[in-house]
């Protein structure tokens, strides 16, 4: 009884003296730990994109590979797929991290390259092995689980669901396997948290958490550049163990998400491909100066009639299908807002294009198929105007009273660029129709 007494007074000094130790460790940085209420679950979705690496060497930016994340949550776990794939050979590396979706636990992990295939399960007991495809050697993986822990590929997709402040640090402990590793359990510090801005070419500025992390498994430093409102991560840089430096960013090919059609790839060609139809056409520009806000409220005469698209002008055509009905109108819409829809790059290879090919602004399609199609141009051009001026006034005097003026006047001719968008809906009602189209813009009626 007494041995009983004893026991549990020295587990409850045990227990103080770690209270102790995590209160004061609170003050100064959370340690992050699986099962703790650190993390906002709404900012962990389905979500699936795309990222462009490339290696960084003094000025030059070279894409060495393709890195595409796929999330899955449901009510019991959370899986992350990635795969990377080199630009120079199509060598794949391909990851998988599943944890459980309440208390973020590890579940398995595995990894398949070129180097090598891992496969480990997490439990009680950490167990699974380690294949080295150079040298052939399978190394056996058993550890004994004394402390809680997140998988290391996983968390870098945690860090937006974290209460990120300006100034905030937290430690997480990891385990990253290696068979050369001394020891496999090692600490990720999240080092510092604080204002930017990622500046997108396709959907504009963004604000943004910069998330700087140090991994003690890899010796690596990132920075992530993680959307403020939603946890969308946009970009990382990566300064490697052996000084190299790489970039990460988002393609932003995820628009899909919001594409409720379905794309038909296979009869979207075909209508681009297997008809006889021919749509013939001539792009200008003829505008109405008392239209132009640059040169509004002045007396303006429009000597050249018509501006032509110059030789190479690009004209697009693009099946108008429900699908790009509906990317048309989503991205007028969310354009408003500043953030325009990049088409997928299988829709984007649907589109034809052909080119002005003479000083007349023509151009044709051939092999269509009857259907409506959605024809868009742009091209800059000079306008060239005559201005009419006021210099001064010539009185006139009879029998020495004045009897009134004229104007004196000067004309100048006015140059200046502009430039021209113009779209248009052509419907082909018959195979083999020979169909004539006129893109202009104007400010008149011609």
């Amino acid at each position: 009884m007494l041995i009983i007494i004893v026991s549990k007074m020295k587990k409850n000094i045990l227990w103080l003296h770690l209270l102790t130790i995590l209160s004061v460790s609170s003050f100064s940085q959370n340690v992050l730990v699986p099962g703790g209420n650190f993390f906002d679950k709404k900012f962990i979705t389905n979500s699936k994109y795309e990222m462009a690496c490339f290696a960084l060497a003094g000025n030059r930016m070279v894409e060495v590979s393709s890195f595409t994340v796929q999330v899955n949550r449901n009510d019991k776990n959370i899986s992350v797929y990635t795969n990377l794939t080199m630009l120079s050979n199509n060598e794949q590396y391909i990851d998988t991290s599943i944890a459980e979706t309440n208390t973020l636990k590890p579940v398995y992990r595995s990894s398949a390259n070129p180097n090598r295939f891992m496969s480990i399960r997490y439990d009680r007991e950490i167990t699974g092995f380690y294949f080295d495809k150079q040298t052939k050697k399978k190394n056996q993986v058993r550890e004994p689980v004394k402390e809680p822990f997140f998988d290391s590929y996983i968390y870098p997709y945690l860090l937006g669901s974290l209460p990120l402040t300006s100034g905030y640090k937290a430690n997480m402990p990891v385990y990253e396997y290696k068979p050369e590793n001394a020891g496999n359990f090692k600490a990720t510090r999240i080092e510092e948290v604080k204002s930017n801005v990622y500046k997108s070419e396709i959907t504009g500025e963004h604000k943004v958490w910069q998330v700087t992390v140090f991994e003690e498994a890899t010796n690596e430093k990132y920075e992530y550049y993680i959307d403020k409102e939603t946890r969308k991560l946009w970009k990382i840089e990566i300064a490697a163990a052996n000084n190299q430096k790489f970039l990460l960013l988002n393609k932003e090919i995820d628009f899909e998400i919001v594409m409720k059609t379905s794309f038909d790839k296979e009869a979207i060609l075909k209508l681009l491909k297997e008809g006889n139809a021919v749509i013939k056409g001539v792009a200008y520009a003829k505008d109405n100066p008392a239209n132009d806000k640059f040169l509004k409220n002045k007396s303006l005469v429009n000597i050249n009639k018509k501006q032509y698209a110059p030789s190479g002008t690009s004209v697009i055509l693009i099946p108008n299908t429900a699908y790009y009905k509906e990317w048309v109108a989503v991205n007028e819409k969310l354009r408003k807002k500043g953030r325009p829809v990049p088409l997928s790059k299988e829709a984007a290879a649907c589109i034809k294009i052909a080119t002005v090919y003479d000083d007349d602004g023509h151009f044709e399609f051939t092999n269509l198929m009857p259907g409506e199609y959605f024809l868009y141009t742009e091209f800059a051009y000079i306008k060239t105007a005559t201005h009419t001026e006021v210099v001064g006034y010539t009185d006139t005097y009879i029998n020495g009273f004045f009897h009134g003026s004229t104007e004196r006047t000067k004309d100048y001719t006015v140059g200046y660029e502009s430039s021209a968008g113009i779209k248009k809906i052509v419907t082909i009602k018959k195979e083999g129709e020979v169909i004539s189209v006129t893109m202009r813009k104007t400010g008149s009626v011609l």
